[in-house]
């Protein structure tokens, strides 16, 4: 016999909950050659995606260990999850991005 905890109830309604609730901060990690303009780059992109200018505090940058790569930390405010696989549509067909979260 088995019994149900607090966490085990499906929802009345048989749909899950989003994991995300909107509005929300959200943080995008971007990893693309360490290079002369990426950060830049990464900034434009998202300057353009979103609307607005993007704050360089929202923005952190971490060098790979051997220097080959820069990975982004971007924070941004989305208003839909359609917004968020936007954006990430947007950061598959960069050609400067290698890598992106």
């Amino acid at each position: 016999m088995t019994t149900d905890g607090p966490g085990d109830t499906p929802p009345e309604d048989g749909e899950k909950k989003p994991l995300i609730e909107y509005p929300s901060v959200y943080t995008f990690k971007v990893m693309g050659l360490q290079g002369p303009g990426f950060a830049e780059h990464v900034r434009d992109l998202f300057r353009k995606m979103m609307g607005t200018e993007i704050s360089p505090d929202s923005i952190r940058e971490q060098p790979s260990s051997k220097g080959k790569y820069l990975s982004l930390s971007v924070s941004v405010y989305l208003l839909s999850e359609e917004q968020r696989r936007s954006i990430y549509e947007q950061l598959k067909k960069d050609p400067r991005v290698v890598y992106y979260l």
